[in-house]
């Protein structure tokens, strides 16, 4: 099921989605609101990202609408089983409506900002690619 672009980039989400995203953008952590120094104000390929963006029933970290594409910082809270498994079926859905999700470390974002920042660049730069293939048929 391909979900066409004409829907909305919040993807129905409800009022209470959007007021648990507003009280995220509040409360981002550490390695969030350093990486969203980088994101921010169309820094990476002048690509507009939304930090804590509400998508259907989830909250995506970092959200750039026109690439489709959710950024998501990992704390250790991820590498449990229960929170890996949820990660995984969470990932499935949003690949159903032709998002891409990337995800960081904490302590990648913490100690190698640079390479994240490379790879965050090169992500988007294939991604516009493959995004204009897709608009194009």
């Amino acid at each position: 099921m391909n979900i066409s672009d004409n829907v909305s980039m919040f993807y129905n989400a409800k009022p209470h989605i959007f007021e648990r995203a507003k009280a995220l953008r509040k409360c981002m952590t550490g390695s969030e609101q350093k990486l969203w120094e980088y994101l921010r104000g169309r820094k990476v390929g002048n690509h507009r990202f939304r930090a804590q963006h509400p998508i259907n029933i989830f909250i995506a970290d970092f959200y750039c609408h026109e690439l489709k594409l959710i950024i998501e910082v990992d704390g250790g809270i991820h590498r449990s089983k229960e929170n890996a498994e949820y990660d995984l079926g969470r990932e499935a859905e949003l690949n159903e409506w032709g998002i891409k999700v990337i995800r960081f470390t904490n302590d990648e974002i913490e100690m190698k900002i640079s390479d994240v920042l490379k790879k965050i660049e090169a992500i988007c730069k294939r991604r516009k690619v493959e995004r204009l293939k897709t608009d194009s048929i």
